[in-house]
């Protein structure tokens, strides 16, 4: 893969890495997929919106991937890809594209995804109140996945210590209630921003595993906001869901930095898994 990958990304590591983009010509990047956001056979939803919104934003005269509507449409694989981004708007305040992400002649992922800059020091004017139930302590979380932590893909790239009162399905005991709770960080060191954002609001499990499903539940579209820089540290992610009905459910979650500040929401509608 390293022979494959553009010489400006050989000089990064980690996250930074696995996002880059280089771009072509004008509006076309080319981009090498990593390997370490597989989970099962497929890229992780969250990561692949992060190189989209990478490619959005080079193209864009703003800073941040304020607004990202994602449609999947087939599975991401490791490897090369190539994304096409069709500039519908380009404003003082705000720009707009369509970004497609390509593999073997075929689109992947397509997102209207809306450019702005916003500034890390604005307090808000008004904001709700944070999430109850809290996410516990990270003493008083566990991560499920330590034993994955030497292997390849998705769990070798996050660190999440996950609430266990959302984990029941695990053992068998799902609560009844699509809910999920966990703190979330990159395990390279990569502070939150932006892109690591993309990656988190699509990082807990399906929370229709809490109503006795099982089994890979794919996305099919993702909406998701950035609504402030977030501070240095961990995440704190908070899954819930309305209805689960005729194959279908709906999940939502909102992400919560270190300062107790709300810094991204997301919507998405899955299929339930079926293994």
């Amino acid at each position: 893969m390293d022979a494959r990958r553009p010489e400006r990304e050989m000089r990064m590591s980690g996250f930074e890495a696995a996002i880059a983009v280089e771009r072509i010509d004008e509006g076309r990047y080319e981009a090498v997929l990593d390997d370490g956001y597989v989970i099962g056979e497929a890229l992780n939803g969250g990561y692949l919106m992060a190189v989209l919104a990478r490619a959005a934003v080079d193209a864009s005269p703003h800073e941040h991937p304020i607004s990202t509507a994602a449609t999947f449409l087939r599975p991401g694989r490791p490897g090369p890809a190539q994304l096409v981004v069709d500039t519908r708007k380009q404003g003082r305040t705000a720009a707009t594209a369509l970004v497609s992400l390509v593999q073997e002649d075929r689109s992947v992922v397509e997102a209207l995804i809306t450019t702005g800059t916003l500034d890390a020091a604005v307090q808000p004017d008004w904001a709700g109140p944070a999430p109850d139930p809290a996410v516990p302590p990270l003493a008083d979380c566990t991560d499920f996945r330590a034993e994955k932590q030497d292997a390849e893909g998705f769990a070798g790239r996050v660190d999440m210590r996950f609430d266990r009162t959302t984990m029941g399905w695990l053992d068998g005991r799902p609560s009844g209630t699509p809910d999920s709770r966990a703190w979330f960080r990159l395990r390279d060191g990569h502070e939150p921003d932006a892109y690591s954002l993309a990656v988190a609001v699509d990082a807990l499990p399906p929370v229709a595993l809490n109503l006795g499903t099982r089994g890979w539940a794919p996305t099919v579209e993702l909406t998701w906001h950035m609504r402030a820089v977030p501070a240095p540290g961990w995440l704190a992610l908070h899954g819930g869901g309305r209805l689960m009905s005729h194959g279908w459910f709906d999940e939502e979650v909102e992400v919560w930095d270190s300062t107790g500040r709300l810094v991204a929401q997301s919507r998405q509608i899955a299929r339930v898994g079926r293994g």
